[in-house]
Order: structure tokens, then C-alpha cells, then sequence
């Protein structure tokens, strides 16, 4: 007997030093690579069912994209284990993240908290599993806010952030929405968040992506246009209301993409205000959806204000994009602008000033300019009247890195850019101010620039910005733009 309650307490201590050796794991932070970069793997809408026969599948499926995509972190985005028994299931779904000896941080969905588990009762499961570095947070709305700073490749200063927000389940309030948002304590949060990094950072904003599960409503004005990539094959189900978080993202300046989940046939990817809005790839194979199972990777360059993404399932990696250039990344079927050869250069812009009433930029070809020189950037300071004038602008623009570069005029009234004498941007004729976009595909170097702009009546304006690889959207800085000596 004395032997039976010997080995008994011998079972009992070993499982206590495991538990003790779980809770006390040290887990390295999160850090940039030697080479700079840092790869996140974003697993959405897993759906998982302790009991159902494609468990199996959708094992195979995180494991394909662990072993090919080799991330320094995953990243679930809520949905994960929807049926009963939950806490195994979270048990048996994490083990494959686990075995792969990765950081995994979650978000909850509308669905996690349904098979008789509490949001708090999964993170307190969670925070026992091996290499787990999601938390609760602070007493907020939800569960599971939390920011996770990546350090730089040598030291421990913070380079990006990521934040990730409990984006709730089902609205309270059915005359305004069925799903929930993120609610105005939480952006309260980010808010501090953001301006904490911020002052660390010496006042500058540092690089950001967010995550959570339900997407913003902002999602639906990215449909058709042209920074749009991947499948839009359903209604976007947010929430029917604005929260404010879209637009406390752009008040900070840090967060250059946000990534969902919840729409299964929806994996696409746009830039909406200076904000990437992407889905993930749906993952489990007991999730509804026609879309191949797979993952949405998004890899950090240290340094740099941009990211590049890809989906990556069984067949291979598709839509390969960049933040900001807006468009896919590599495309072997661009043509890529060849630099020209300059004479010495010193920065500054040419100009000619016309007058007269002008009704689009083609008349200035017929028409007898009455001023020429040089300015610092696109202005009109040289202007001698409010009204009824126009300007021709000539300048070599300095690209650094090989890309494809987005550029946007906003004129009042009528502009078109050209680069390397080709029309990018055309935001022609009389009208109140506006915006047009334009990309080229362009080699480092130096390329020819040329702006046409005409002013015809009341709300004289033009401005000219580029976003593409490692350029954050801008006006054209005086920097980037020369003329022959």
C-alpha cells in the first residue's frame, strides 16, 4: 500500500514540476532576423471539432504552411475551436503550432466563446501552452487586447509593433448591428498604446499591423479599386457602424495594415486611405468557404514604413503584394522604366506660367507661356492671380529602390502627371478639388517628371504624392526632385 501511495506521489510531483515548468517558461521576445526581416502566419477561421473527420485535413494544412513558410510568429484571428469539447480541442489544434517551436498569439471571434467556454477560461487555457504569448490585457471590453513589440535585430529597441484586439462577438444593440465592434474603451487603449511607442520612438510613429477577427466597416470601400487584390467573393459582415478605430489608426500614423478574418470567401487585400485592409486565408477544412485552405504571411523589413504579403496553401504562393505600392510584388509581367542619363544635377523644379481660360491641360500646348525658372517643388507661389492661369513643371525625379511607385495628384481644377513621358496620373478638367492615382513600374535612378496643371475659377490647388517601396504616401518632398545644373 505504502508503495501504491509512493508512486502515486511520484505521479503527482512530476505533473506538478510539469504545469510549474509551463507556467515559468521563459519565451525569447519577438525580434527582427539578422537579415532584417520578421514573417508573421496568419491561421483564420479554423472552425475546428475535436470530433469531426477533416481535423485531420486542416492539421496538414498549418503544418505545410509552417514547414514551407518557417514564420517567427502565428497569429490565429479568432474562430478557432467552435464546438464542444472545447478546452481539448484548443489542446489538440495547438499541438502542431507547438510542436513547430513558434511564438502563437490569438484573437477571439464571434464563434470561440459558444461551446460552453468563457473568452477568460481560453486565455487562462492558453497562457499554460508552451511558446503562447497572447494575454488577456487590460479590463477592457473583451478579452484578449494586447500589444507585441518586435525588437530590433541587434538590441532591445522596439523596431514594429502589432496589436491585437478582441473585436467581440454579437451587438446588444440588433437595431444598429448583429455582429459586435471594437468599442471605445479599447480604442482609448490603442490610442495610449500608440503615443507611449510613440515618445519612445523619439516622437515618430513606429511601424504597426493590427489584428482581430470581425472586420472594419472601412473594408467595403476598398472593393474596385485598383489597390485591390485577391477574391471578393462575399458582403463584408462587419459591423453596421463606426466605431472610430479606422479613424483613430489614421489620426496615429502607425498602423499600415489590418488583418481579418470571419468572411471565408473574401481573402483580398486594398489600401484604403493610406491603410492596407487584408482577410486572411481561411484555414479549416470544416469552415465553409470555396477558397483553398491556407494562410495569409505578411513579412517586416526593419527600418522600412512597408510590408510585403502572400497567400500561401498547398498549390504555392499567390498575390504577392507590397505595402504601400498598392499592387502585386514581383510581377515578372511588368516592364519596369529604364533611369535616364543626367547631366549635374541641383534640386529644384522648372516651370512655365500661363493665363488665360483654360478648360483642360491639352490647351497650354497651343498657348504662349508668359513666365519661366525654377521653384523648390510643386507650388504655386509663381501664381500672378487667383484665377484663370496654368503651369507646366519639368524636374528628374530620384527613385532609390527598383519598384512600382504609386503616384496621386489632388488639383482644383484640372492636372495630369506624366513620368518618363508617360500619362500616370489623369485628373484633367474643370472640377473642385480631387484625387487620381496612377502607378508605373520604375528602376532606380533618375526619370523624367512633368506636371500640367490649370486653375479656372475659385479654389486654385495642386498637389503631387508618391507611395511605393519603403515610401510611405507623401507629397513629392523637395529631396526627391532635381533639374540640370
Amino acid at each position: 500500500m505504502k508503495r501504491i501511495e509512493m508512486k502515486l506521489l511520484t505521479v503527482i510531483c512530476l505533473f506538478a514540476l510539469i504545469f510549474q515548468n509551463v507556467d515559468a517558461q521563459e519565451i525569447d521576445p519577438l525580434r527582427f532576423k539578422t537579415d532584417g526581416t520578421f514573417k508573421i502566419a496568419q491561421f483564420t477561421d479554423v472552425h475546428w471539432s475535436e470530433n469531426s473527420e477533416n481535423c485531420e485535413a486542416t492539421s496538414r494544412t498549418i503544418k505545410m504552411v509552417l514547414e514551407n513558410e518557417q514564420p517567427d510568429l502565428v497569429i490565429l484571428t479568432g474562430d478557432i475551436v467552435t464546438d464542444v469539447p472545447a478546452k481539448q480541442g484548443w489542446l489538440t489544434f495547438t499541438k502542431t503550432i507547438i510542436d513547430a517551436g513558434v511564438p502563437w498569439a490569438v484573437t477571439l471571434g464571434n464563434h470561440d466563446a459558444e461551446p460552453g467556454i468563457s473568452r477568460e477560461e481560453i486565455f487562462d487555457l492558453l497562457e499554460t501552452l508552451p511558446n503562447f504569448i497572447g494575454e488577456k490585457g487590460p479590463e477592457l471590453t473583451g478579452c484578449g487586447n494586447y500589444t507585441l513589440p518586435i525588437l530590433s535585430s541587434k538590441g532591445n529597441k522596439t523596431r514594429a509593433l502589432v496589436y491585437c484586439f478582441d473585436s467581440n462577438s454579437y451587438s446588444t444593440y440588433k437595431k444598429i448591428s448583429n455582429y459586435d465592434w471594437v468599442h471605445f474603451d479599447q480604442i482609448n487603449w490603442y490610442r495610449n498604446e500608440s503615443q507611449k511607442a510613440n515618445m519612445e520612438n523619439n516622437g515618430a510613429p513606429l511601424p504597426a499591423l493590427a489584428f482581430l477577427h470581425i472586420p472594419l466597416p472601412e473594408y467595403d470601400d476598398v472593393i474596385g479599386d485598383e489597390t485591390i487584390v485577391g477574391v471578393q467573393d462575399e458582403g463584408v459582415a462587419s459591423a453596421k457602424i463606426n466605431s472610430g478605430l479606422f479613424a483613430s489608426m489614421l489620426e496615429m500614423r502607425d498602423v499600415m495594415g489590418v488583418f481579418a478574418g470571419h468572411d471565408h470567401d473574401n481573402n483580398y487585400i486594398g489600401i484604403n486611405k493610406d491603410i492596407a485592409l487584408a482577410f486572411g486565408q481561411v484555414t479549416g477544412s470544416d469552415a465553409y468557404g470555396k477558397l483553398e485552405r491556407g494562410s495569409r504571411i505578411i513579412q517586416l523589413t526593419e527600418g522600412d514604413f512597408s510590408f510585403d504579403t502572400w497567400i500561401r496553401t498547398a498549390d504555392g504562393i499567390t498575390d504577392k503584394y507590397n505595402y504601400p505600392a498598392g499592387l502585386l510584388h514581383d510581377d515578372p509581367t511588368v516592364t519596369y522604366h529604364e533611369a535616364v542619363n543626367t547631366n549635374t544635377l541641383i534640386q529644384g523644379v522648372a516651370y512655365r506660367y500661363f493665363e488665360g481660360d483654360f478648360g483642360s491641360v491639352n490647351d497650354l500646348s497651343s498657348a504662349e507661356y508668359l513666365e519661366a525658372g525654377t521653384i523648390k517643388n510643386f507650388t504655386l507661389e509663381k501664381a500672378r492671380k487667383e484665377d484663370y492661369f496654368a503651369f507646366e513643371y519639368n524636374a528628374y525625379l530620384k527613385i532609390d529602390k527598383k519598384g512600382v511607385y504609386r503616384f496621386f495628384t489632388y488639383s482644383d481644377d484640372g492636372s495630369q502627371l506624366f513620368i518618363d513621358e508617360e500619362l500616370v496620373v489623369d485628373n484633367d478638367g474643370s472640377h473642385s478639388a480631387s484625387r487620381k492615382d496612377g502607378s508605373i513600374a520604375l528602376e532606380a535612378g533618375y526619370h523624367k517628371i512633368k506636371l500640367l496643371y490649370f486653375e479656372s475659377y475659385m479654389g486654385e490647388e495642386v498637389k503631387v504624392g508618391i507611395s511605393g517601396i519603403s515610401i510611405r504616401e507623401t507629397l513629392i518632398p523637395n529631396s526627391m526632385l532635381f533639374i540640370e545644373k
